[in-house]
């Protein structure tokens, strides 16, 4: 099930599924423990006339939203056979690692009644439920659960009495003896069992009793504490409690709200979805960067049952795109930290790795090391190295500290241009690597064209610190990879670029790829070529025509025949699922090509088609179901929310340049276009 509602702080991060169920956990680092495994932890009522969870049919779903411009959720159920209704917003708070919930009760029955609410909190600690405990604290009245240098607490007050604490507690173990055990079980009947501790695999809930008038509402709040050890755990339980819930998420929702308006961009110029969707997508980008530098690509469990590995790494690539958007929205204080994560993770050879885990080490990968014909290979895609180059500089222009460059050229630059430059075969084009999809091992016009884009960046790092040496030799293989890629790389009989060259062993030469790939978009993206170049427009245009996808969901995919979570083999008119980050590129080329405000329409349609199909939260999956719309692979993406906001940025500039043209006089255009005439 999708992941709807992502929260955190840089060091926690939780998600919830489409039902609001609360799934995932991760702490210390975001994205490096998951510990609930994916496993559902439950929130229901009880009332006199029956009981519901979340997520059971007759607890409807009214709406569910984040409160604007925050990561404070706002969701509402309601169930008409139990007569309740339940608002719920929940919040990780930015400066203490602690997650709160306000959960609104409204009785719609016209008599007073007891109701109760219960918080299931389902953990496998480390993601492993071998040895977790838990136990009922009688001095803060709260639930432990620990292991090793891992410790929550589940705790809980409401509005009338807000040291009472929970009416009612157990302790159990769970996924030992059927499919329905577990403490949540011990709830339906409105009364916990007491049980005050549980070692090995084990689950915990809590009760909450409301006393509600006729008509009336009450408020309860719940709070999960995280810490490394039980010092930590007492410091942010007295912290709650000294400060209050209500006046943390209300400090939570404002502080978000700040963040998000410190975006440099006049987004007046937006419509309102439009504007709504790109602060959306910071927020959403926000949650999933570690504190500690690292930007992992997605936190969805459910990825699990597709390939027993999930996307909580730290991809080069990913991260640098997504630090480019951030820098571009002036969050380089933040974007630092992964400039710096990278610098440290540099190999002695110069290379990034595949991917990192969150705090450093090297993430799981199945790129060999040795061809399938046993000649040695590296195991890079070596576009991630070259697009940290290109971000980096950017980031110090951007955030005006090339002043402060000096550590991250000597360290970074030097190193991994070098690489760049030596990586490289007798045409001037970089050497096969694995492709951004990490599919084929060859030289694409992807990586050709970030290949490029690094190493003008190492040119200007070195001219701006005076390595006249660098900056020549940095700057002539740059020149050297474009001269290279448009001899190579253009087919005069095809009349458009390839997507790559493919090395043939047998015959020992380079051959065409001829299938047509989103990713080409990077060779006017990264100026190997214009955007309104005539190939470069075939191309496009080619590339529409083959990736479009033909139903009433529409979109483009990422090549032809995708392979990778395929719905359709109808490959005439689904060539594969639709993806955001690909219908996006498309779209930014339109923007860069458009000489006018109509053009500019038709990119504008395709930013909307984004938004249109987002879940009503605004999350953007990694693709889509190419007949229902519904979100397929991972969801959120951090990727597909950085192009948002990179392509949304690059259609306010291109609508401001295109608004000012016209506000010229009516004698410099007219003398503009004879000017123009004439050059032609």
């Amino acid at each position: 099930m999708p992941r709807d509602f992502p929260i955190g702080n840089g060091n926690i991060f939780i998600n919830f599924d489409k039902d609001y169920n609360l799934r995932d956990i991760y702490f210390p680092y975001v994205g490096k423990e998951n510990h609930t495994s994916g496993h559902i932890s439950r929130f229901g009522v009880w009332t006199p006339d029956g009981f519901n969870w979340i997520g059971d049919p007759d607890m409807k779903k009214v709406s569910a939203r984040y409160v604007e411009d925050s990561l404070v959720t706002c969701v509402k159920l309601k169930n008409e056979r139990l007569g309740v209704e339940i608002e719920i917003r929940d919040a990780v708070d930015p400066e203490t690692n602690v997650m709160i919930r306000q959960a609104a009760v409204r009785n719609l029955m016209p008599a007073g009644r007891l109701i109760k609410l219960y918080f299931h909190l389902d953990l496998e600690i480390y993601g492993s439920p071998i040895g977790d405990t838990v136990f009922f604290s009688p001095d803060l009245h709260s639930l432990i659960f620990y292991k090793g240098k891992r410790y929550f607490s589940l705790s809980c007050q409401h509005d009338g009495q807000p040291e009472a604490g929970p009416s009612g507690y157990t302790t159990g173990k769970k996924h030992t003896y059927s499919l329905e055990d577990g403490t949540w079980k011990d709830a339906e009947d409105g009364k916990l069992e007491r049980d005050p501790i549980t070692q090995g695999s084990v689950d915990g809930t809590i009760e909450m009793t409301l006393d509600l008038p006729a008509l009336g509402e009450r408020i309860g709040w719940f709070w999960v504490a995280f810490g490394t050890n039980i010092r930590e755990i007492i410091e942010v339980e007295q912290f709650v409690r000294r400060h209050q819930p209500a006046a943390r998420l209300e400090h939570t929702q404002k502080h978000w709200q700040q963040w998000v308006q410190k975006d440099r961009h006049d987004l007046s110029v937006l419509d309102g979805d439009m504007a709504a969707m790109y602060k959306r997508s910071l927020l959403v980008v926000r949650t999933h960067f570690d504190n500690r530098g690292a930007i992992i690509a997605a936190n969805d469990s459910d990825i699990l049952k597709f390939s027993k590995d999930t996307y909580s790494y730290m991809w080069p690539r990913d991260g640098a795109l997504i630090s480019h958007a951030l820098d571009r929205s002036g969050y380089g204080e933040l974007t630092s930290k992964f400039f710096a994560f990278c610098r440290s993770s540099l190999s002695t050879f110069g290379f990034l790795m595949h991917k990192y885990n969150p705090d450093g080490s090297a993430g799981s990968s199945w790129h060999p090391w040795i061809s399938l014909s046993g000649e040695k290979q590296l195991p890079i895609q070596e576009d991630e190295t070259s697009l940290v180059l290109f971000a980096l500089w950017h980031h110090h222009v951007l955030a005006d500290t090339l002043d402060r460059s000096r550590q991250d050229y000597e360290q970074f630059v030097i190193p991994a241009a070098d690489f760049v430059v030596r990586y490289r075969g007798a045409s001037g084009l970089p050497l096969p690597s694995y492709d951004l999809w990490e599919e084929r091992y060859e030289v694409t016009a992807f990586t050709v064209a970030t290949v490029y884009a690094g190493l003008m960046a190492a040119a200007n790092f070195a001219d701006y610190h005076k390595d006249k040496p660098h900056a020549l030799y940095y700057r002539q293989a740059a020149e050297s990879v474009k001269a290279a890629a448009e001899r190579e790389l253009y087919s005069e009989e095809h009349g458009r670029f390839l997507r790559g060259l493919v090395w043939n062993h047998e015959r020992e030469t380079f051959e065409p790829d001829l299938t047509f790939d989103a990713s080409m978009y990077a060779l006017f993206d990264f100026d190997i070529v214009g955007a309104d170049d005539p190939r470069m427009i075939r191309t496009m245009e080619g590339l529409f025509d083959a990736l479009s996808v033909k139903t009433e969901v529409g979109g483009i995919a990422r090549y032809e025949n995708d392979y990778y979570h395929q719905v359709s083999k109808d490959i005439k008119n689904v060539p594969g699922n639709p993806w955001y980050i690909c219908t996006l590129w498309y779209a930014e080329w339109l923007i860069a090509k458009a000489a006018g405000i109509r053009e500019l329409e038709e990119a504008a349609e395709w930013i909307r088609w984004t938004h249109r199909h987002a879940l009503d939260s605004g999350i953007l999956a990694e693709q889509i179901d190419p007949y229902t719309g519904e979100p397929l692979s991972v969801s959120p993406l951090a990727w597909s929310h950085s192009t948002y906001v990179k392509v949304v940025q690059e259609y306010m500039a291109k609508l401001e340049q295109l608004k000012s043209k016209d506000r010229q006089p009516k004698e410099t255009k007219r003398a503009d276009a004879e000017i123009l005439e004439t050059v032609t």
